[in-house]
């Protein structure tokens, strides 16, 4: 067995019914290790769960298998609890539980509640550290720092601040001690939150960005606090995340607990620096690292990322009853069937999705554009039908395909302005260089149908374009309709700027779907290529350029 640790090298030879060493050589000192390494070895356990979105309940979950699309249930506060507590026992005074954000936003409950429901519960979970997500601002700043406060668990980030004061939202970092050794934990926030949500959300809360000061302040804390293994627990996205592990600022950097994406990181990616992991999201799965040291030195890790399978983990009782407490006084209104699906609604593709095209379709047909747009929502829990008969679509889970529920908004604008836009968009989705990626996925319309080549260089994706079934033209005006972003100009329509005409609709796109489905019931929507890259496919799942990673 070769373990690499930064300079660190050591190597085990297995004789017999133990493992000797051959030669170890580190930083600090020859360290002598005895025949049986089971003996000496201390382990340390960090479980990880990310981009829970407020999902409080087992639920259904896509997975791609034998190259088909397959559900099953997954998920549930309380059998995280289960997983959490078998855990502890397993290890004992050596498990650390890491939260990384996107908490208080993404279900019915969390939005009615502004994230109230959340606390009660977080505190009963028995997290050890928490850091906030791009979402947590979602109610604003004020109504953040009270919830995080209230979670009665160490919350970390070194890149949020007062806009006012440039004083820190909170402390930066962590630093736990387990029987000498000492870990450390880093948070750092996606910079990107202004741009990537509607402004507004983050009012009054400056951030810092991926910089030579940040390396600053990750070297200083590995060195002047002695930090035997750092962790950096970041909010950025898996492309980011896998750039950093490669960029400088992480040469003192154990590993990049990463977080955003939602991905599945079944095997840590391997950085120059750094290896990263990402657990999964809406509390379907729960990371878990396991760090293996020989006298102080780590020497070996193992990495597993476990299905919460309410089959295997089963409803903590106690975290159930809050649940079902803090779920009262909304469950009437929120479980009230609105409507009625025969295919599986699902948004987990990278360019389209069932999901997105019936509620593009039902903002089509309630405003008449020529275009309707759907932002590039990574969120959303499987709705699906069983024993051959429609399944019901509840304002639930309305509330988990959009999650913010804004006013319609309408506008003109050129066939070179919506083209410039889609390029852009493609890029934020498509880019090659990490950095450039901006963590959603492609954004989705009715009323237009692209074909493009992701693997192009930015401005050159785009082979064709056409919109109401004819191909699309510079300089002729088309009606958009988008949702609105508050905080934006009154121009811009989900990014794309100076559009004319501009109109709010008197009513939400909560309000467009209840009324479509009201109306057309059971629907049925499909895959259609409406957006449709040969190199990509039609089911196409994210990639990690430059790794192995597979979505699964």
């Amino acid at each position: 067995m070769n373990v690499v640790k930064k300079n660190i090298i050591v190597i085990f030879s297995f004789i017999g019914i133990g493992w000797v060493m051959v030669s170890c050589k580190t930083e600090k000192s020859n360290v002598v290790i005895s025949n049986n390494l089971a003996k000496d070895t201390l382990s340390i356990t960090v479980l990880q769960t990310a981009d829970i979105h407020g999902q409080l309940d087992t639920h259904p979950e896509l997975f791609w298998k034998d190259k088909k699309v397959v559900f099953k249930n997954r998920g549930g506060l309380a059998n995280i609890k289960t997983l959490f507590d078998r855990e502890r026992k397993k290890n004992p005074g050596r498990t650390i539980t890491v939260d990384g954000g996107d908490f208080i936003q993404g279900s019915g409950y969390t939005a009615l509640s502004e994230g109230n429901i959340m606390p009660e519960i977080i505190k009963n979970m028995g997290y050890d550290v928490i850091i906030p997500g791009n979402w947590e601002v979602v109610y604003g700043k004020d109504i953040m720092m009270d919830l995080m406060k209230d979670y009665d668990t160490k919350v970390i980030v070194q890149n949020m601040y007062h806009d006012d004061t440039k004083e820190p939202l909170f402390p930066a970092s962590w630093i736990k001690e387990i029987e000498g050794i000492r870990i450390g934990f880093l948070g750092i926030n996606d910079p990107d939150v202004p741009v990537r949500q509607n402004p507004i959300f983050s009012k009054g809360i400056s951030f810092s960005g991926l910089d030579d000061n940040l390396k600053k302040v990750v070297d200083d804390f590995k060195i002047n606090e002695n930090i035997d293994v750092l962790f950096l627990v970041t909010h950025l996205g898996i492309f980011k995340q896998v750039g950093l592990a490669n960029s400088t600022i992480a040469e003192n950097v154990d590993y990049i607990l990463g977080n955003d994406t939602h991905e599945r990181v079944r095997e840590p990616i391997e950085g120059k620096y750094a290896k990263v992991t990402e657990p999964g999201a809406f509390g379907s799965f729960v990371g878990k690292l396991t760090l293996h040291f020989v006298e102080g030195i780590l020497v070996d890790d193992d990495y597993e990322l476990i299905d919460v399978d309410p089959t295997i983990f089963s409803a903590d009782k106690e975290i159930q009853a809050l649940v079902n407490k803090e779920k009262a006084p909304y469950i009437e209104h929120l479980e009230t069937v609105i409507g009625y699906t025969e295919t599986p609604i699902y948004r987990y593709l990278t360019v389209e999705n069932p999901m997105d095209n019936m509620i593009t379709d039902a903002a089509r047909w309630k405003t008449g554009a020529d275009i309707s747009i759907s932002n590039g929502f990574r969120f959303g829990n499987p709705i699906v039908p069983e024993n051959g008969k429609p399944a019901p679509i509840t304002r639930a889970n309305l509330w988990n395909l959009l999650p913010v529920n804004e006013k319609i908004k309408t506008g003109k604008a050129t066939g070179k302005q919506i083209k410039d836009w889609l390029e852009k968009e493609m890029h934020n989705a498509f880019s090659q260089n990490p950095t450039e990626r901006f963590g959603g996925w492609l954004v989705r319309f009715s009323g237009m149908k692209v074909n493009f080549n992701s693997q192009n260089e930015r401005g050159n994706r785009i082979s064709n374009i056409m919109v109401n079934d004819e191909p699309i033209k510079d300089e002729q005006y088309y009606t958009i309709s988008a949702c609105v972003r508050p905080g934006d100009p009154i121009d811009n329509l989900c990014r794309m700027t100076n559009v004319k005409d501009v109109e709010v609709m008197d009513y939400t796109i909560h309000d467009v779907l209840e009324e479509y489905l009201k109306e057309n019931s059971p629907v049925s929507p499909t895959l259609e290529g409406r957006a449709y890259c040969e190199y990509l496919g039609t089911y196409s799942f994210s990639t990690v350029p430059k790794t192995d990673y597979k979505f699964q």
